[in-house]
């Protein structure tokens, strides 16, 4: 079994916390997760993976055990990702990296590989293609909603903070992904998505670890235009992938070998 470790990367606002899958010594495959899910995606595929390619599965900014961002921040998580990954590439001054993402995660993959494209050797999208396209007019008629609601998360009291007994949150959860994620895989995403509710709260049981305002994070979403645009500057090989594929590991596992 290949040895793991909790890592965390410095940023402005705190730290950018992750999971180390392999060697230390060896440059790793990125591992970039889905919107309002945590490192903890990964945590099934990769001892699927061929143990001599290293993994460093991140939890993105408000997400799982990394810092939230300060309050008066918007997240604009299709742009924000893009500093993020950059940030942590000079943070190990990682040269030609690999990017593996799933929904969220396989977006930002598409837009980094298209910012940086002579620093991308491949990236491996699960789920997504590409960034979520939506039309202006309605991305015109959300926003003074979406603004409403970040005002009320960031001024909502601790006192209003939800909290639930163990099985209520993994309920609540599977429920939300509607069956498409089973309860082992939910109980591993709580491991990071969750945390015991602390004392100040007067409250017993567990709270989201997430950050609140990623629920009003799709603000500075893609016009058709914008994607075909960035998709041009792309160099370095991809790959989407689906995972209703029973041998998804075998597909990544594939595409990974060259890299050992």
């Amino acid at each position: 079994m290949r040895p793991t470790e909790e890592i965390e990367i410095p940023v402005p606002w705190g730290i950018v916390a992750g999971k180390w899958w392999g060697s230390r010594l060896k440059q790793p495959v990125l591992a970039l997760h889905g919107w309002q899910d945590n490192a903890g995606s990964f945590d099934r595929l990769c001892p699927q993976l061929p143990a001599e390619v290293p993994i460093l599965a991140i939890d993105l900014p408000g997400h799982g055990k990394s810092t939230h961002y300060p309050k008066g921040m918007h997240y604009f998580i299709f742009w924000d990702g893009i500093t993020l990954i950059r940030r942590i590439v000079k943070y190990y001054g990682w040269t030609k990296v690999t990017l593996l993402g799933h929904s969220l995660g396989g977006a930002l993959s598409f837009m980094y590989a298209a910012s940086f494209p002579e620093d991308v050797d491949r990236f491996i999208s699960i789920d997504i293609a590409g960034p979520t396209v939506r039309d202006h007019h309605k991305t015109a008629s959300s926003t003074g909603d979406c603004i409403d609601k970040f005002l009320h998360y960031e001024t909502l009291p601790e006192s209003k903070m939800p909290c639930y007994g163990y099985e209520e949150m993994i309920d609540l959860v599977l429920a939300a992904y509607d069956g498409s994620v089973d309860y082992d895989s939910v109980e591993v995403l709580m491991r990071r998505g969750m945390a015991l509710a602390p004392p100040h709260f007067n409250k017993e049981g567990y709270h989201f670890a997430r950050d609140l305002r990623l629920k009003v994070a799709l603000l500075g979403m893609f016009s058709m235009e914008q994607v075909l645009a960035y998709a041009e500057r792309i160099k370095c090989r991809g790959t989407p992938l689906e995972t209703s594929s029973l041998r998804l590991e075998y597909q990544i596992n594939d595409w990974l070998v060259q890299l050992k």
